[in-house]
């Protein structure tokens, strides 16, 4: 009975730290996290507990923010509290439903480590362990510091040294916002995103192969066979929350929705799937091929997508090549070729030699796969996550053409965006003299888009590096928006180097690693405090966009993002002034971009800014083009109303050069001279999906390190909630602790006990965690997932770090990425693992 009051007292003093006794009843563990209850009772916060009932309540429509699902909440407040967070039942993704993670977002808000205003360094050394030495301003003091400096730099012909980086991006109204910034201000920098250390390899796969330099939209409720690697669909892809909605669907509709996971660790997608394959890391795009090459053999391919044979026959034998002149082609190009190339060759024993995967569960897998439709191949950072990375994606994403999911019932498409209006200006008639001079003067200081990443759109992991060695040059200020990279980056380390000798701005709420080495500390205001849109991410592929409405009033002296954007530019000299005073504010913005609903509301009545903030979400169904086994049907508003041409889906549709589904990418034969150079590929061979091995860092070194996300992962914010902390790792159950995930015999062999703490090394050095058998795990593979490690962010997180986490797993981690997409191979080291 004592242990139980004792647990009691603990959650009692958790909740009365936080604030938010409304929203946390029914997580258990809290009594077990070491550290947490003293760290709770010094805060000073007392609880609001009310009788409130549904009545009482008011309840604002928002967005959820701690993913990138998007999910349409109904957040309820009493007496200016927020009490409780629901899911949106008129929200297309969120459904009336949430994710584990959607109702601990009154800990984001009442949070007792959130920054209260704005504030100025007064310490001039920089260190993880030096105290800023902040001093609170006002709005405008920082306001006018920032524009002084952008000002100064412009007129010295330094502009392009400003750089902005950012990482969860909405829409218009924030990160939308940097486009016209560095257009006007003269920086090639304005927008530096987190792409290429998040999921890039998988847009530059499609880009590739159907032209598509984004990620795909899915129709999972038709889809009868779902191939999943590397996807996480039950952990952490997205939208998480409607993924486990449709799951559920999936596997009760008739006929039910068979599912095969690939992936490196146990996992939940892997526990419920019929049938599961522990690839070795890096080798996804092996088994792909292999897939691919049973399909052709036995005649499994989708003959009204892909073409067929001019008599009809198959002469697709191993080993053997075939004469391009007798197969027809309909909506692919080059099939023939690959074959001929790399297909003839890739048998499943082939594979089985590379994969460790046996042969036979590879050919039960393709006949599956290529007898069952729909039936579609989907990937994510698992395969992409090496240096081999988009040549992995092309293999998989080859699948769904064979297949002829694309663009079909039950297949994957592109996404559409919404009918938004125009803005309140147009940035092209602000441009001055320096601006125009500076247009295309320098390149970018991640050299993204020069000939050192010719195919990648930002390459973020490089900055801190490039700055260092001055190369193309250094830089003199940065401005941080949801993103921090001196922690999630690859070789963390560096950036604390290159904050060290810049200007540094940081706009989070929490008290993260960046800040640690700001400048000046701009707070943005919480999710549940904001006006802000969010277009969705790839979903279902009609448009949707929904708007976060501020359910309380702000806590603290905070704001939006966007408004720190548009208040800075009113201060920058010249008619880039002139431009924000147009803007004016997020709210004046959003007006602007509402009123394109006047002449397209949504299904659900949404046809102005009123009745956006009303309702919370625009959207249109259904998706406008599909594909019905080789018919093409167009969409005018109302229904299929014709036929399109060949020459019409080609334009309309597939976005490559050809018009057609590539096997041979002309996308890639751009830049032949690149690839041939940064990979193993011969140059005739360049644009085919093909097997190329990737190159793990760490020498002899005998283990495979993998760092995936898992469900309470809450883009790095979820480090300083104890609830989520005790809810962190389902299949080894961390409860107060992110575990090192081993496998008995591997963890046996160096004498490591269940629990035991390790030392990881790598080439970069050392970090320590402790372990948790898991038997279910490969022998050559340990992994540690994403999300602790943190020496900031709050005392919660930085209590778990003194006490019982593992170390930042990115401080080990080498900057390597793929050369195509850029991506960083966060999964392609390999480490040494010994008892402490």
């Amino acid at each position: 009975m004592k242990a139980i009051l004792e647990k009691m007292l603990n959650r009692r003093r958790f909740l009365q730290a936080t604030g938010a006794t409304g929203a946390v009843a029914g997580v258990a563990g809290m009594g077990k996290l070491a550290g947490f209850t003293a760290a709770a009772g010094s805060a000073g916060v007392t609880s609001t507990a009310s009788a409130a009932t549904f009545a009482d309540a008011r309840m604002t429509k928002n967005i959820c923010h701690q993913c990138p699902a998007r999910c349409g909440i109904n957040v309820y407040t009493h007496n200016g509290r927020v009490t409780s967070i629901y899911g949106d039942p008129g929200n297309p993704i969120a459904n009336g439903k949430l994710c584990p993670k959607g109702h601990l977002g009154t800990y984001f808000l009442y949070d007792p480590d959130r920054f209260k205003g704005p504030m100025r360094r007064t310490n001039p050394q920089k260190g993880r362990n030096e105290d800023p030495g902040w001093e609170p301003i006002s709005w405008d003091e920082a306001y006018d510091e920032i524009a002084r400096r952008i000002n100064e730099l412009r007129e010295n012909g330094e502009a392009h040294k400003i750089a902005h980086f950012y990482g969860r991006g909405w829409g218009p109204s924030d990160a939308g916002l940097y486009g016209a910034f560095g257009q006007l201000v003269g920086t090639p920098n304005s927008a530096i995103g987190h792409a290429s250390m998040c999921a890039e390899g998988s847009k530059r796969a499609k880009a590739a192969t159907d032209g598509n330099n984004s990620y795909n939209a899915y129709d999972y409720k038709n889809a009868n066979y779902l191939l999943t690697f590397g996807a996480s669909f039950l952990e952490a892809f997205r939208p998480y929350n409607y993924l486990m909605q449709v799951w559920g669907h999936m596997r009760s509709k008739s006929p039910r929705t068979q599912v095969t996971a690939i992936d490196v660790r146990m996992n939940p997608t892997m526990a419920a799937a019929d049938r599961y394959l522990m690839v070795k890391p890096g080798t996804d795009g092996a088994l792909a091929l292999a897939i691919a090459h049973v399909m052709l053999t036995e005649g499994l391919w989708d003959r009204e997508f892909v073409g067929d044979f001019g008599d009809g026959g198959n002469r697709f034998r191993a080993g053997q090549t075939v004469s391009p002149h007798l197969f027809n082609e309909k909506w692919t190009r080059g099939l023939v070729e690959w074959w001929n190339a790399e297909l003839k060759d890739r048998t499943p024993e082939w594979a089985e030699g590379i994969t460790s995967i046996p042969a036979g569960d590879i050919v039960k897998t393709a006949r599956e796969f290529g007898t069952t439709r729909p039936a579609m191949a989907i990937f994510e950072r698992g395969p992409t996550s090496h240096t081999n990375g988009v040549y992995n994606g092309m293999a998989i994403h080859a699948l769904n053409a064979l297949s002829g999911s694309m663009f079909a019932e039950g297949g994957l498409f592109y996404q559409m965006g919404p009918s938004y209006g125009s803005g309140p200006a147009d940035a092209d008639d602000y441009m001055d003299d320096i601006a125009r001079d500076m247009a295309g003067k320098h390149p970018r200081i991640d050299m993204a888009g020069t000939e050192r990443w010719p195919f990648a759109g930002t390459m973020m992991q490089e900055t801190a590096r490039n700055h260092n060695a001055g190369d193309p040059y250094k830089l003199k200020m940065a401005m941080f928006y949801t993103t921090n990279p001196i922690w999630t980056a690859p070789d963390a380390p560096e950036w604390e180097k290159m904050m060290s000798e810049i200007f540094v701005v940081d706009t989070s709420p929490y008290p993260g690693e960046t800040a640690k080495f700001a400048d000046l500390i701009l707070p943005e205001s919480t999710y549940l405090e904001r006006l802000q849109d969010s277009p969705t991410y790839p979903f279902e592929g009609w448009p949707m966009t929904a708007l976060r409405v501020p359910a309380v009033e702000k806590l603290y002296d905070t704001t939006e993002f966007g408004n720190m954007m548009i208040e800075i530019g009113k201060r920058i000299n010249g008619p880039t002034g002139d431009y924000y005073r147009q803007i004016d504010s997020v709210e004046n913005l959003l007006r602007h971009l509402a009123r394109g609903f006047e002449d397209d509301p949504g299904d659900n009545g949404v046809d102005s800014y009123e009745s956006w903030v009303e309702k919370g979400v625009w959207y249109k169904k259904p998706y406008h083009w599909k594909q019905h086994r080789g018919v093409f049907l167009e969409w005018d508003g109302q229904g299929y109303n014709r036929e399109m041409s060949e020459e019409e889906v080609g334009e309309k549709l597939l976005r490559t050069q050809s018009g057609k589904f590539e096997f041979k990418s002309s996308h890639l034969e751009e830049k032949a001279d690149y690839i041939t150079q940064h990979l193993a590929v011969e140059r005739d061979r360049v644009g085919f999906p093909q097997w190329v091995a990737p190159e793990h860092t760490g020498g002899n070194r005998d283990l495979y390190f993998v760092t995936p996300k898992t469900p309470m992962t809450a883009e790095g914010r979820s480090g300083n909630i104890p609830h989520a902390i005790a809810l962190q790792q389902p299949s080894v159950g961390g409860n107060d602790r992110t575990y090192v995930e081993m496998h008995p015999s591997t963890a046996r062999e160096r004498g490591i006990r269940d629990g035991d703490r390790v030392r990881i090394t790598a080439d970069l050095g050392t970090i320590e965690g402790y372990v948790r058998y898991m038997p279910q795990s490969r022998p050559d593979t340990i992994v540690l997932p994403y999300e602790h490690g943190h020496w900031a962010q709050g005392r919660w997180a930085e209590a778990q770090e003194r006490s019982v986490a593992p170390g930042n797993p990115n401080e080990i981690t080498a900057n390597v990425s793929d050369p195509i997409s850029g991506l960083a191979a966060y999964y392609t080291g390999k480490v040494d693992v010994e008892r402490v």
